[in-house]
This record gives C-alpha cells, structure tokens and sequence, in this order.
C-alpha cells in the first residue's frame, strides 16, 4: 500500500472545516498548464508556416526547432526528476516560468535559423522545469493513492483545454499582427500567470513526525528506482508510450498542414485541430469511467486502437468536412489520455517513493519520440505524402495498444 503521500496533512482550520493545500496547487496547476502548453506549445503548429515564409527556409526545418527543444526536454528529464524527489518543484517551476516567458521574446527576435534552434534548445529545458512532468510529480508527492487520481484529472481536464484556447487565440493573433506580435503577447500571458502561481502556491507537503532521516530516504528512493528499471513491465509501458507520444506529437504538429493540403481553408482546419484539446478531456474522463468497470490497462488498450482505427480511415474521411470532424472527434478522444493514464500506471505498480525520477526514466525516450516524430513526418509527407504519415501514426497507436497490455498478470512490484 501506498503511504509515502501525506494523505491528511492540512495547515489550519478555517471555520469548521480543514483546509488542505494540495487542492490549491491543483488549481494553480490547472491554470499554469492550461497557459503553458497554449503559449510554449500549441501556438508552434500555428506559426509554423508564417515563420518559415519569414525566415525563408522550409517547414520541414522550422521543425527541426521543435525537435531541438523536445531533445533538450528529454535530456532534462532526469535530472529533473531526481531534483523533485530531493528538493520539490517551487523554485523549479518558477524559474522554468521566468524562463519560459523570455524565450517567448526572443523566439520573437529571430532572423536566422540558427537562432530559432537555439531559442528552442534552452526552451525545452525550460518545458522540463514548468509543464506536465513537474506538476505531476508535486501532485503525486502531496496527495495519497485514493485522491492522487483526481488530483492529476482535476488539472488535466482543465488543461486540456490549452490547444483549444490557445491555438485559435494564436492565429486571430498571427492573423492581424503578425508572428513576431503574437508571441510578445503570448510571453506576457505566461509570465503574468504562471510566474506568481507557481512561486506563491507551489511548495513541499508537510514532513511526517515518523519521517526517516534524510539518508535513509534517499536509500528507499535508490531502491525503488532500482526495482522499476529491473521490471520487464517498465519497458513494455515505455515502448507503448514511445509509440503512442510519436502518433500524438505527429498529429499535433501536421494535421493543420493535412487539412489544408487536402482542400479545407486554414481557418477551418486551425479550428477543426483545436477539436483536440475538447476531446482531449472527453478522453480523460471516458478512461476515468471506464476504470470503474474495466482494469486501467484494458481501458486505455481499448482507447489506443480507437485511434489507430481513426487514424488509417482520416485520409478518406477528410474528402469532405462531415469526415473530417467525425476522424478527428474519434483520434481526439485518446489524446489526453497518456498524461492520465502514465502517472496511474507507475504508482499502481510501484508507489509514490522515487515517483519522479521513475517517471523521468519513462519520459525520457517518451519525449525523445515526440522530439523526433514530427521530423520525420515532415519527410514522410515530402516524399509519400499525408496519407502515409497518418498511417504509420495508425500503426503506431496499434503498437501502444499492445505494450500497454503486455505482461499485466505480473504482480506489482510497489
């Protein structure tokens, strides 16, 4: 059983009713996520096209910028991780804002390529310290296993709303300003939402009278560490979701450029992919539900084939509007449903203890996948067109279906 989180730690008595700080940093979260993904994020896959015109280069090497940032968000992971275990996420998170929120500005001044990719490289770090993989982490830290699910869900249900907020706001914003406008606007958000959230709300739970001295917490997070990397089920969960971050990260990035291409106007294919934010929290609540009745594995199985049906079928649905919505309504549902369903997994199996460096592990060749997905698909689509790209992403949320499902009679090694 699962007893590292302080499940009733509370700070003061306020009337008749006992306040408890953990729900306030899920609230905080939601708003920063929401933010930080819209602004650091989804606005990428609607300036693609504007700064590539600008900077006279390809769309295929504006997207190599983002491949850039997500290498560098991988290679931090880790690190990272290790740093929440030890030290909790405030000053973290408040510096990945700051920082967030200056690159966002000099993403703005660029006039080279060069200078995109290495605005990109240090933003990555700044992803890593600011959004899901920290945040998560600080929930899973302040709250027990009974409450732990509805914590993340409360913040990702409202974050899923990022790129349907944010990726229409961007290109009203693009549309009469112009790129390098928008993103000034775009830093001053973030930095005026996250900054004071995360540094005024964001701090460690409360430390247990039975607390084990530092050292010998240290030795319990070493070892559970230790034991997950050993478990085969561990690399069947990464496979899956290496696979199923590659689908996810392709279709954010081009199916914008997919609609356009195949006759739909740019407004109505910006909108149609900001669909995916909706669904994204329609998915988290399907597998929420669908928990009740099912065992998590066979839920998200279940949603992972959903989408690579969807997928195969969407370049002959998008012959027309009607299709178009129907194939990405049924990709979408499953969007979201890896930043639920990852954090569930790995406490199920083996516990809070060490939370953040084991899921640093497992974000690690997740994110080099979203790094280098997009990138490819870029070529893909160059030499064998869209048709091809949205079949190998069909393939590939296969191929999560059936890692999520290896191996789950093991017991659990938490």
């Amino acid at each position: 059983m699962d007893t590292t989180a302080p499940a009733a730690a509370t700070e003061q008595v306020r009337g008749r009713r006992p306040v408890f700080h953990g729900w306030r940093i899920v609230a905080a979260f939601a708003v920063t996520q929401t933010a930080g993904y819209g602004c650091l994020y989804y606005s990428f896959a609607v300036l693609l096209h504007p700064i590539a015109a600008d900077l006279h280069t390809s769309p295929a090497a504006v997207t190599g910028a983002l491949t850039t940032a997500i290498l560098a968000w991988a290679a931090a992971a880790i690190p990272i991780g290790r740093w929440l275990d030890r030290h909790g996420g405030r000053g973290l998170m408040t510096a990945g804002s700051a920082a967030g929120a200056l690159l966002l500005v000099a993403w703005s001044r660029v006039e080279a390529v060069w200078q995109l990719y290495a605005v990109f490289a240090a933003l990555g770090g700044a992803m890593a310290m600011a959004l899901y993989d920290a945040a998560t982490a600080v929930i899973v830290a302040w709250f027990d296993a009974e409450r732990r699910p509805k914590a993340i869900l409360a913040m990702i249900l409202v974050a899923g709303f990022a790129s349907t907020v944010f990726m229409p706001l961007t290109g009203l914003l693009e549309h009469r300003y112009g790129w390098r406008s928008t993103l000034l606007v775009l830093a001053a958000v973030y930095a005026a939402v996250a900054l004071p959230l995360h540094a005024l709300v964001v701090r460690r739970p409360p430390v247990p009278a039975e607390r084990h001295p530092a050292a010998a917490d240290a030795a319990v997070r070493v070892a559970a560490v230790r034991a997950a990397r050993r478990d085969l089920r561990f690399w069947c969960l990464a496979g899956a979701f290496v696979a199923h971050s590659a689908a996810m990260s392709t279709m954010t990035v081009h199916l914008v450029g997919f609609l356009v291409h195949a006759g739909h106007p740019a407004t109505f294919a910006a909108t149609t992919a900001g669909l995916l934010g909706v669904l994204s929290v329609s998915g988290r609540l399907l597998l929420t539900g669908a928990r009740r009745r099912l065992p998590l594995t066979t839920a998200v199985a279940a949603i992972f084939a959903v989408q690579a049906g969807a997928a195969a079928a969407l370049p002959w649905l998008a012959a027309t509007r009607t299709g178009a919505i129907i194939g990405v309504v049924a990709f979408g549902v499953g969007f979201g449903v890896a930043s639920l369903a990852a954090p569930a997994l790995l406490t199920e199996r083996y516990g809070a203890t060490g939370y953040a460096t084991i899921a640093g592990t497992l974000n690690t060749p997740v994110t080099l996948a979203k790094a280098t997905a997009p990138l490819a698909a870029a070529t893909v689509a160059g030499t064998a067109g869209y048709p091809a790209v949205l079949l190998t992403s069909a393939a590939a949320c296969a191929l999560a279906a059936v890692g999520i499902l290896a191996r789950t009679r093991t017991p659990d090694a938490a």
